[in-house]
């Protein structure tokens, strides 16, 4: 697929994705930094000088699909709700970030010479960060998941959004003018991409799930995992047709998927070629570092890269403050953007390309770019040394009570608020937490009292003194987080009781997988509730209704629990499904005959008894008379 690269470049390449994450990792610098010092040890500038100049371009461009897989799975975790209530993060603060940081990086571009267009989209191209870069430093710290993690989350989706129009619009930077006959033609490009687009969500909504259903049935797991790379390579085939990045197709892909039922299946598919070619991707960057501007320009080069970081870090810092972060987490955001990013290289080529930069200024920008990769980890390190008490105090979770005896709710949402009131309204203490600070800041203006927390993460149940609890309650709405929750309190907690809600019968079936055996399935109840009273307003007796329930009730029961020997295999629960209306159905038969003959056997003890009370009566009339 690479030209040139012979077995034994691919051995180099693969010793060097063995060896330098873990050593990195090892020596406290991040996989990322070890990717990036490998790549310039086997680029053209390194000792061996295993790979060309030429080599490492191709390495980068084919290497480049790592960035593609992991905005698939950046689109599979974000369901619609979530995407939307992210919303005020994504475009407000990041749409703050990119335009302030854009202005003010164009700014600095014209103090050095460039015209006010070149200015401007060298500002754009160096306000995008690198979410494949961001991201996997904020994992491997543990701070993904913090509340400046997911506002570094929020802002890198903007920057991958507004990184679209950017290539789309590059022509229009150039300091030639565009004719009328140009314009038309981007007007053209613009309205083809967007219907584009809007094929490939309906194609998308309507095909992608039954065709995964379809290969599921086969049980062929090599085919699952062909039709997943299938579906990320074609969607971001027909965007880059279209003249849309193949990163947005990769997107859009995901988020199509995201409420599938075989979206963790695709994800544990997709996630080792991700990590593989990410990594390869970091190593390829490294490759294409042209050390000999940073020879022949040392101090331009380091003045620019300190400029960028700077800047960067500055906007985010205050923007961060802006929306009620502390100054540690305020300034870890800051840091982890700091970068420049990996569309920057792609605009870079489109800009020098189109005659809005001179090759050799796009040639030095991708070099700072590069090198404030570089410096990310170190200067994250270095901040969590040289600051540690102010490190250390960022918080994964809010502040939490000392409790002795209470209950810990996961997950307080509608389910979990329903038995916070009724544990509140008996007096008894709990602690109800929820990973969604939105959430906590909602019902907090309700009068209810939540802390932020994952359940699923042991420092987080610690600190909510699971070991000195009564009771938890896992609430949670998302299936897999309320599963991660019952193994963990299962494995550290072996001790404490747990009652679960599960969203449906496999949900419960995993549950009992665990040995959880307090679990309600939460519309099983409000389904016969509603039953109850239809029944009623169908005409039917109140005994009759309260025998109906209850037998249903029963059998449902009995069958949740004959189906969990089977729930893996599906043809056999889908056999049992048709033979259930059957025996339902015998059932109520065999209750109605019961209930008929006991009514039967009723009159007829009436009957015998009725006769001897006339007559009685009938003497007292004749006595009293």
């Amino acid at each position: 697929m690479v030209p040139n690269v012979t077995l034994t470049d691919i051995t180099a390449l693969l010793a060097a994705l063995a060896i330098a994450g873990p050593l990195a990792q090892w020596l406290g610098i991040g996989t990322v930094l070890g990717y990036l010092t490998a790549g310039v040890l086997l680029g053209p500038f390194g000792l061996p000088r295993i790979f060309s100049s030429y080599e490492a371009n191709e390495i980068l461009h084919f290497s480049e699909f790592g960035v593609v897989l992991l905005l698939f799975l950046i689109g599979l975790e974000l369901r619609p709700k979530r995407l939307w209530s992210m919303r005020t993060a994504i475009f407000g603060l990041g749409g703050a970030q990119v335009g302030v940081t854009a202005l003010a990086l164009g700014i600095v571009a014209i103090a050095f010479g460039m015209s006010w267009r070149a200015a401007m989209f060298t500002g754009l191209v160096l306000a995008l960060s690198s979410t494949a870069f961001a991201l996997q430093v904020l994992e491997e710290k543990g701070e993904l998941s913090a509340r400046h993690g997911r506002l570094a989350f929020a802002v890198l989706l903007f920057q991958d959004l507004a990184a679209i129009p950017l290539i789309a619009l590059a022509p229009m930077f150039a300091v030639k003018a565009v004719g009328a006959g140009g314009a038309g033609m981007e007007g053209f490009a613009a309205i083809k991409a967007l219907l584009v687009i809007g094929a490939v969500v309906l194609v998308g909504h309507f095909l992608l799930d039954h065709m995964f259903r379809l290969i599921a049935r086969t049980k062929v797991r090599d085919a699952m995992t062909a039709a997943a790379l299938l579906t990320v390579v074609g969607v971001s085939l027909v965007m880059q047709q279209a003249g849309v990045s193949a990163s947005l197709g990769a997107f859009l892909a995901g988020a199509l998927l995201s409420e599938s039922s075989y979206r963790h299946q695709l994800e544990a598919d997709i996630k080792p070629f991700e990590g593989l070619l990410l990594g390869l991707f970091f190593t390829a960057i490294g490759m294409s570092l042209n050390l000999s501007l940073l020879v022949q320009k040392p101090a331009l080069v380091i003045a620019l890269t300190a400029m960028l970081i700077i800047i960067k870090t500055v906007v985010l810092t205050r923007l961060g403050r802006s929306h009620g972060l502390e100054a540690g987490p305020a300034r870890r955001l800051g840091l982890a953007l700091s970068q420049g990013g990996e569309f920057g290289f792609l605009l870079l080529t489109v800009a020098a390309g189109a005659g809005i930069l001179l090759r050799g200024e796009a040639d030095l920008l991708a070099v700072v770019i590069t090198l404030s990769m570089a410096a990310t980890p170190l200067l994250l390190s270095a901040e969590q040394r040289l600051m540690p008490a102010k490190a250390n105090a960022m918080p994964l979770y809010d502040p939490m009570p000392v409790n002795d005896g209470h209950v810990i709710i996961a997950g307080f949402g509608r389910f979990g608020q329903i038995v916070a009131r009724v544990l509140r309204g008996k007096g008894l203490p709990f602690t109800a937490l929820d990973i969604s600070a939105e959430q906590v800041e909602l019902v907090k203006a309700f009068g209810s009292k939540a802390f932020f927390g994952d359940a699923s993460r042991p420092e987080i149940l610690d600190a909510a003194q699971a070991d000195k609890a009564r009771a938890i309650v896992i609430a949670i709405d998302d299936i897999e987080a309320s599963m991660r929750t019952a193994e963990l309190v299962k494995s550290r907690y072996p001790a404490l009781p747990i009652l679960a809600r599960a969203r449906n019968r496999n949900h419960a079936h995993r549950l009992l997988d665990l040995g959880v055996t307090a679990i309600e399935r939460e519309t099983f109840l409000s389904a016969l509730e509603i039953t109850r009273r239809l029944l009623k307003t169908l005409g039917s007796t109140d005994k009759d209704v309260e025998r109906t329930i209850q037998t249903f009730r029963a059998h449902d029961e009995r069958r949740l629990v004959e189906d969990y020997k089977h729930y893996s295999d599906i043809e056999k629960l889908q056999a049992k499904a048709r033979t259930d209306v059957a025996t339902l159905k015998s059932l109520f038969e065999e209750d109605a005959t019961e209930a008929a003959k006991a009514l039967k056997a009723a009159r007829t003890a009436t009957a015998g008894v009725a006769p001897t009370a006339v007559a009685s009566a009938k003497e007292l009339r004749r006595s009293q008379g």
